[in-house]
């Protein structure tokens, strides 16, 4: 399990290095990939597609196939859509409110083309997670949740993608200051239960792309956009789902759903920057950018 996680670990952050690298020689000059940030200053999107590509050669490494399968599909789907919003973003609607307006008016914006596409990704690689007998428990039994009734199942998949897409849209909902979503990922995984051992090579992956990532994003030179975002969410929320029993996994999602609703009414940074902790751990490594 050590060599799965120090290979899973430094395929994230060689990942990330060299499409970086490609990425800023042939992007030298072009402002496209520029964008304005909270200080008024400029920033490069390179870093998203960067971290796309290392969690990607990472979760190449996933032992398990069924899960790897998953975390490829929704890492790589909420980044491409990600990068649509990006480099292509149609419309002035901003918000899940705001983009599912402009869906019920008819207009179709690169922000709801993300609304249906990451969810739909995540309730596909929930199927593949969830769907037949993947790995038996002790002695040869089934887990538990392998042993549910099929409306039970069919239940827990919907919960399972709603935890994967949940996660990709928080994530990208904390991208609004230099390091915060990376620091949330880290602290995110820190927390998590790795009681199993699915959970190991895919944080590596992750761990391993955002230490490569983090000097120029703490420093206010890159940032993930919602490429890096989503896709970093994304992963994170396919270990969340996979080391959730369904009753965890039923809270995280409430939790999530929470929190994405709360978004529309306050401000994440303004209670981040009034909140005595959250407020330094926040600004640490940022200086004053």
């Amino acid at each position: 399990m050590i060599r799965s996680i120090v290979s899973s670990a430094v395929a994230g952050l060689a990942g990330f290095a060299a499409t970086k690298a490609v990425l800023a020689s042939r992007l030298r000059t072009d402002r496209s990939v520029v964008r304005t940030n909270h200080a008024g200053g400029e920033v490069s999107l390179i870093e998203g597609p960067a971290v796309t590509a290392g969690l990607l050669a990472g979760g190449l490494l996933i032992e398990d196939p069924r899960q790897r399968a998953a975390t490829l599909l929704v890492t790589g789907t909420a980044g491409a859509l990600g990068a649509v919003d990006d480099f292509c973003e149609s419309g002035s609607s901003k918000g899940l409110r705001g983009h599912l307006s402009a869906l019920a008016r008819g207009e179709i914006t690169t922000g709801a083309i993300k609304i249906i596409g990451i969810p739909a990704a995540s309730i596909a690689a929930a199927l593949i997670l969830r769907t037949g007998t993947r790995r038996t428990g002790l002695f040869g039994l089934a887990r538990p949740d392998e042993a549910a009734s099929w409306a039970g199942r069919a239940c827990d998949i919907v919960v399972t993608g709603g935890v994967i897409a949940g996660s990709a849209n928080l994530f990208n909902l904390l991208d609004l200051r230099p390091g915060r979503s990376l620091k949330a990922g880290l602290t995110t995984l820190a927390l998590t239960d790795h009681v199993r051992a699915v959970s190991w090579a895919p944080s590596a992956a992750i761990a391993g792309a955002a230490a490569a990532a983090a000097p120029d994003d703490l420093a206010g030179a890159t940032m993930l956009g919602d490429t890096g975002a989503n896709a970093v969410g994304a992963a994170i929320g396919t270990i969340l789902a996979e080391t959730a029993d369904p009753a965890r996994r039923r809270v995280i999602l409430a939790v999530l759903a929470g929190l994405t609703l709360a978004s529309e009414k306050v401000s994440f940074t303004s209670v981040i920057e009034s909140t005595p902790g959250l407020r330094e751990i926040d600004s640490f490594g940022r200086g004053d950018v």
